[in-house]
């Protein structure tokens, strides 16, 4: 199957990272390679780090930016791992980074992957499939209580705990191993009246399961600490999401570096030293054009927050 990608906010990324030509610059979700593309043809002695954790994605953005490999150096690492991987390359500081969060285009597309609940596939939706543990290892065999947590806190279901119940009642009389098979459960376990707005009942299940799975949260906040601790002065922080708990992490995460100092209000004088170490480039998030939402529908949902290196 062909790695599609069409990438989003793509002006307002280039836009975002003020790309100088000479810069090193790190795209730490490459994909199908679509904003790698856009970044390495702005660079002339610069140098573009290309990453992405699933080998798949790397073995496309290799071949899409063929004509640039003498500007791009492509790493199948996790964007977490991005100051552990400057390091190694013995550089002391980059100028912009970008974080296009979330699975991909390709990944969901391909019925094989299992992110999908409109195609029936097995429960993995690994974004490396070479290791950790697929959905299917999750809702066969956490308890109950982890499932509903999963389901409530990544997905933010409201019906976690009866899609929780009726997923061990099932899995009592043999293994639940694929899509459909879990998305019968979810149609029983939530109610008709609940399914009349119009949206897939599986939606919010099989995004928890995917971020669980692939520890996103977790990640993401990794990546937004050792990334500010690698950008250079001036280098700016371009990250986009995709649901609310993903921007209300960046959000979060973008204010407190902007605000330095940690100390209770009543204090009469700062004593924890903490200095900002970031500008909010955009107090609100970017959202894609009515254009490109004609255009690329799975916009609708992004947000493209950035913050500059102080």
């Amino acid at each position: 199957m062909e790695f599609s990608h069409k990438p989003v906010l793509l002006d307002e990324c280039i836009s975002g990272l003020n790309i100088r030509p000479d810069g090193i610059y790190i795209d730490g979700t490459a994909g199908g390679g679509g904003h790698s593309l856009a970044i390495a043809e702005k660079l002339t002695s610069g140098r573009l780090i290309a990453m992405d954790r699933d080998p798949e994605a790397i073995c496309a953005a290799k071949k899409r930016l063929s004509k640039f490999s003498d500007r791009v150096l492509f790493l199948n690492r996790k964007f977490s791992e991005m100051g552990e991987a400057v390091r190694e390359l013995g550089i002391s500081g980059v100028n912009g980074i970008l974080l296009d969060i979330g699975v991909s285009s390709y990944q969901i597309d391909n019925p094989e992957r299992g992110f999908s609940y409109m195609a029936d596939a097995p429960l993995d939706m690994r974004m490396d499939q070479n290791c950790g543990l697929t959905a299917a290892d999750i809702v066969n065999g956490y308890p109950a209580g982890e499932i509903e947590k999963i389901l409530y806190e990544y997905g933010e279901e409201r019906w976690a705990k009866r899609i929780a119940a009726f997923i061990v009642d099932k899995r009592e009389n043999g293994r639940i191993n694929t899509t459909f098979e879990l998305n019968e459960i979810i149609r029983k376990a939530v109610p008709a009246g609940a399914r009349a707005d119009g949206s897939h009942p599986s939606k919010r299940t099989f995004q928890a399961l995917r971020i669980a799975v692939n520890n996103e949260m977790g990640e993401l906040n990794s990546a937004l600490e050792c990334g500010t601790e690698i950008l250079a002065p001036g280098g700016r922080f371009c990250v986009i999401t995709f649901h609310s708990l993903e921007d209300r992490a960046v959000k979060r995460f973008f204010a407190e570096k902007a605000k330095g100092c940690v100390c209770p209000p009543q204090f009469p004088v700062c004593v924890c030293n903490q200095k900002p170490t970031l500008i909010q480039v955009t107090r609100k998030p970017l959202e894609a054009t009515a254009e490109e939402l004609e255009n690329n529908p799975r916009s609708h949902s992004a947000k493209l927050r950035i913050a500059e290196k102080i």
